[in-house]
């Protein structure tokens, strides 16, 4: 395994959790499966992994089984030199952990790249789906000019060396990324996951994606409305969010028609700012729709 692998312990406090692991066809996957139930699926973002949704997962495991991977290059799973780090690439592995659980009747929840890789997982194992829950994403090409010019100026050689050297994404993009104030412990479990250069690779590779990907993106934008549109959604939605602003959400409401919205106060860490009251959501959400098909 390479040097740069993170070999960190989670506080058992804050991430009270069993690790497990799965060895994919292109690296080791660090993941965590917690509770019995229908499963929900929970997919990060960038810079982040699956101790974004500790506080979702602690408040729902009673009633689901609640699978969170880091992707490759991401928290505690393996950071493989000779992986891409592209969002098919991961949507990939994923699709391998999903059909290595057998996990059915599924929902899958999706954050920041978290979406589009969720939209590919349920594009590509329909029969096993049951709803979706997106908060803070997308899933198609990107036009909007802020996020264009962000991806632009993340792409160029100045910020790539400081998210390689300096940690950009956890040190000063995290921080103003939530409402309500990141505690130092909380804030140390994202960094110490990223402690080298080499092993941020895949964070800069999610910043370069974000205009790099939209063949990709346009594929499921063409997809998802087609073969999703009838999938029932749940939308927990950040409204101080300066990068997905509540226009991003408008999308999946016109491409879906089954959809509620929880608008959240709160910014794009959403699941740092709101876990109580995204978990009260999904557990009533789910509560009330049937199994697809059913």
């Amino acid at each position: 395994m390479p040097d740069h692998v993170p070999f960190f312990r989670p506080d058992r406090r804050l991430f009270p959790f069993a690790s497990r692991w799965f060895e994919s066809s292109a690296g080791r996957i660090h993941y965590v499966d917690e509770g019995a139930g229908p499963p929900i699926l929970f997919l990060h973002g960038n810079p982040t992994w699956s101790f974004l949704y500790r506080g979702i997962i602690i408040r729902l495991r009673k009633r689901f089984r609640c699978v969170a991977p880091d992707y490759l290059g991401f928290g505690l799973s393996e950071h493989p030199d000779y992986f891409g780090y592209a969002p098919e690439e991961h949507a990939a592995t994923v699709r391998e952990l999903v059909a290595h659980l057998g996990l059915t009747d599924l929902t899958i929840m999706g954050h920041d790249w978290g979406g589009p890789i969720g939209m590919r997982v349920a594009l590509d194992e329909f029969e096993r789906l049951r709803a979706l829950v997106m908060g803070n994403t997308w899933y198609w090409p990107v036009h909007a000019w802020h996020m264009k010019a962000f991806a632009y100026a993340m792409s160029s050689a100045p910020l790539q060396h400081l998210v390689m050297e300096k940690n950009l994404f956890v040190e000063r993009i995290m921080p103003r990324a939530v409402k309500h104030p990141l505690a130092p412990e909380v804030l140390e479990h994202y960094r110490e996951c990223l402690p080298t250069p080499a092993s941020r690779m895949g964070v800069a590779e999610f910043s370069r994606q974000i205009l790099g990907a939209d063949s990709w993106l346009a594929d499921l934008a063409a997809e998802v409305p087609r073969t999703l549109g009838n999938v029932p959604l749940l939308l927990t939605w950040g409204v101080h969010d300066i990068a997905f602003s509540t226009a991003f959400m408008e999308r999946f409401r016109q491409d879906f028609k089954l959809v509620k919205v929880l608008r959240l106060d709160a910014r794009h860490l959403v699941q740092e700012d709101a876990p109580g009251e995204i978990s009260e959501a999904i557990d009533a959400f789910l509560g009330e729709r049937p199994l697809l098909g059913a």
